[in-house]
């Protein structure tokens, strides 16, 4: 019977548990309403609490209509506070309670109370119901807990109080908070008893069907088999309905496929015996998948699909005008192949290799030719790649087996006649998988790749009419004979004028579109422009100005932002405060050179550069020592300076036993920068014969060529970047090998007119040249 006497205490709603009374139950109070009732709890003597379960355990702020109205008493046992915010805490049931209205929902839930006593009806119903349990709960405990049944089960059995007994099981089994609710409201022992009942026996049927479909998973059959006897049943029902078994449907739907596709000989007589092979096939098997993604990647290729080129030369012209400045060469090259098309429309087409430092537009120079042609464009990146079944595919015995990456980019186009780019053609690696540099070697040569075989696919594909074009940084890493298969198109390095054009018509326009910013609120001048191209990049390409522009619009854009309203004009007053200081002071004409100095031209991979080498007398000192971080050839080339200026010192004018008695020191800066190769050896000869003479070389003049021990001149390569690397740093007059005279139509026309250029054959033309008060004899001169 219940009393009538309310008490109010701070209450805490439980989401997935309910406390019964008698028994101890550990919780983790996370929410600040529950934390807050917890404390206020444990600052009384008592400790005590009321729990109530929440009726949806996803409302997080419970209000009295969220709860149920019967809960428990509890008392606070332990607490303890981790580091993650929470509090642990051990309450103990202590009375079953009736929560007539929550008082107080701010800062915590406080629910007045009557308490609700539990029923202590008895009789000989209870005692049967409770050996009941018992015997249920033996058989639930042994099949759930087998570990440890016995003690379980000795535990419940010690209980004498039956409406414990059910409280306890129903802790046990975890039940559900709805079912558990019920068991705490039930007005009878025997009302609790028989629901505890009705759910125990449920929980032991659960029980007994796990573990029977556990067995019969181990016992009698494996995955196979049940996919297997699954699939038969299915069939069987299809048939019953009169429906069409869902793989028969498959291959039909492939065979529609192979009748529609116009494919040769070879490919239609695999796929007519692979077909056979699908239908004889029980759709479990494993060779059933595999043999019916081989079917759909044969009838994905594009066996006969081509696109129609667009032989409009003028409008191909026009593409790629608008998508790249400059590279007339390539461009020229491009039209020439679209001219044999329209004579010719079954030409083989060219394999390209498209060569130069990096950001000079290599890539996206390939999606324009794909435009300009109106072919598909497809591209995929060599670097790096190890394993030769990257390009050829996988066998189908292997498991995981894939076609290789030139005919899935195929697959990708649709088309036969794709420009497909193969990027980074040097940086292909090798290792024991293989060499891709060697499957290349079929796939660029047009008299191979016409039957080219996939080891996946293991018929021939015809990849004659495919405009293949690789680029590379370097040609030092790439095979001979891969080399001899493709034309070598160079991409020079840009001047700096030309950088100008390039980025008014394209970066900076782009940037600001990306930046949000338009040509009224921002412009940059001719002077700033330069200025960041010298002080801010160096590089062959546009990569680096391109994310200086872009650096300067975020910085306006941040201007704009923070209230300014007036145009910027971006001169090289302002750069320090966009950019920062200038990253790159470029190398100029030193005023005066002392004896023993030269200045030579480089060519680097970010363009050119200006080269002093510098040479000192050592009294006493014998041979000759080399510092700078110099290649074998580079020293090669300091050795045959000094022997032919030894061998010829007579006709020079130097006394031998200058060079006999002296050493020699050959510096060339910086030091920290690594160099090699021939074209530095005119300059090493001109600072030797000046530190031997004493004689200063002008200060006004480059140079670079290669010597040889009889004293020729030899071509180099690099001119266009040497040459506007001396425009640089403000030298006008440079001395070329012969040989490299026709390398000057490279040069935009208005550097030729600007610049002088000396073209000699003989070290004794550039001495005479260089150091005019070096009295060179006729002979010499002549020889």
């Amino acid at each position: 019977m219940a009393t009538n006497e309310y008490q109010v205490l701070p209450a805490v709603p439980l989401k997935n548990t309910i406390l019964f009374p008698g028994l101890l139950l550990p919780l983790s109070v996370g929410r600040e309403s529950s934390l807050r009732a917890v404390e206020a709890a444990l600052k009384t003597e008592e400790k005590e609490i009321v729990l109530v379960a929440q009726r949806d355990p996803q409302v997080d702020a419970p209000q009295q209509d969220d709860l149920y109205t019967i809960g428990a008493k509890a008392v606070i046992r332990k607490s303890s506070r981790p580091s993650d915010g929470t509090m642990e805490i051990l309450v103990l049931g202590v009375e079953r309670v009736v929560i007539s209205k929550i008082e107080t929902t701010e800062p915590y839930l406080a629910a007045k109370f009557r308490v609700l006593p539990l029923p202590v009806d008895g009789g000989s119903e209870v005692e049967a119901l409770a050996g009941a349990l018992l015997e249920l709960a033996g058989k639930a405990i042994a099949l759930a807990q087998p570990q440890s049944a016995a003690e379980l089960t000795r535990m419940l059995a010690g209980s004498d109080d039956p409406l414990r007994l059910a409280f306890l099981l129903a802790s046990v089994f975890s039940l559900d908070v709805a079912r558990e609710q019920q068991l705490l409201e039930a007005e009878t022992r025997v009302d609790a008893l028989r629901l505890m009942h009705s759910f125990l026996a449920h929980e032991l049927q659960v029980l007994e069907l796990r573990q029977k479909i556990a067995s019969n998973a181990r016992d009698e059959m494996t995955k196979e088999q049940r996919e297997y006897l699954l699939r038969q049943q299915l069939r069987a029902i299809q048939q019953e309905l009169g429906e069409k078994d869902a793989d028969k449907a498959e291959v039909e739907m492939l065979r529609e496929r192979f009748e529609k596709a116009k494919l040769p000989e070879e490919a239609k007589k695999e796929v007519e015996r692979e077909l056979a092979r699908l239908e004889r096939l029980p759709a479990g098997a494993p060779d059933y998948h595999v043999t019916r993604t081989y079917l759909e990647f044969v009838l994905d290729l594009p066996w006969n699909q081509v696109t129609e080129d667009n032989l409009d030369i003028a409008h191909a012209r026009q593409v790629l005008d608008e998508d790249h400045f400059g590279l007339k060469e390539i461009k020229e090259r491009i039209l020439e192949h679209l001219s044999v098309l329209k004579r010719n429309p079954d030409a083989k087409a060219p394999i390209l290799c498209l060569v130069g430092a990096p950001g000079v537009g290599k890539t996206s120079l390939g999606q324009s030719i794909a435009r300009a042609l109106g072919r598909k464009f497809e591209r995929f990146s060599l670097g790096g790649m190890h394993d030769e079944a990257e390009l050829r595919g996988h066998r189908r015995t292997y498991i995981g087996a894939m076609a290789g990456r030139l005919l899935q980019a195929m697959r990708r186009a649709g088309a036969l006649n794709p420009v497909l780019l193969l990027d980074e053609v040097d940086k292909l690696g090798r290792d024991f998988r293989g060499d891709p540099a060697a499957a290349l070697l079929e796939v660029l040569d047009p008299e191979q790749n016409k039957t080219f075989r996939d080891n996946y696919l293991d018929i021939a594909f015809d990849l004659s009419k495919v405009l293949f074009i690789t680029t590379a940084n370097t040609l030092d890493t790439i095979p001979q004979p891969l080399l001899d298969r493709m034309e070598i198109l160079r991409l020079s390095g840009y001047s700096e004028e030309e950088k100008q054009q390039i980025a008014r018509r394209y970066l900076i326009p782009k940037q600001l579109k990306a930046a949000g910013l338009t040509e009224a609120e921002v412009e940059f001048s001719d002077e700033g422009l330069r200025a960041i191209i010298s002080g801010y990049t160096r590089e062959a390409g546009l990569r680096r100005l391109e994310r200086a522009i872009a650096r300067v619009t975020r910085k306006v854009t941040l201007r704009f932002a923070e209230g300014q309203s007036e145009k910027v004009v971006v001169t090289p007053e302002i750069l320090g405060d966009l950019l920062g200081p200038e990253i790159f002071l470029p190398e100029t004409a030193r005023k005066s050179v002392p004896p023993g100095v030269a200045t030579g031209l480089a060519w680097t991979e970010t363009g050119g550069d200006v080269l002093y080498i510098e040479s000192a007398l050592l009294p006493e000192g014998k041979g000759l020592t080399m510092t700078g971080q110099l290649g074998e050839v580079m020293q090669e080339s300091a050795k045959i300076a000094q022997s032919y200026i030894w061998a010829h010192a007579a006709e020079l004018g130097i006394d031998p036993e200058k060079i006999k008695n002296n050493g020699v020191h050959v510096h060339v800066p910086a030091g920290a920068i690594p160099k090699d190769g021939p074209s530095a050896g005119v300059t090493m000869t001109t600072a030797m014969a000046s530190i031997y003479t004493g004689l200063p070389a002008r200060n006004d003049i480059a140079m670079t060529g290669e010597v040889t021990l009889a004293g020729l001149v030899l071509p180099i390569g690099g001119v266009k970047e040497k040459v506007l690397a001396a425009r640089r740093a403000g030298i006008h007059r440079v001395i070329l090998p012969q040989g490299n005279k026709k390398d000057l139509r490279d040069l935009p026309d208005h550097v030729r007119q600007e610049m002088q250029f000396h073209f000699v054959d003989r070290v004794e033309q550039v001495l005479s040249i260089v150091i005019p008060n070096l009295q060179v004899m006729p002979l010499a001169l002549a020889s």
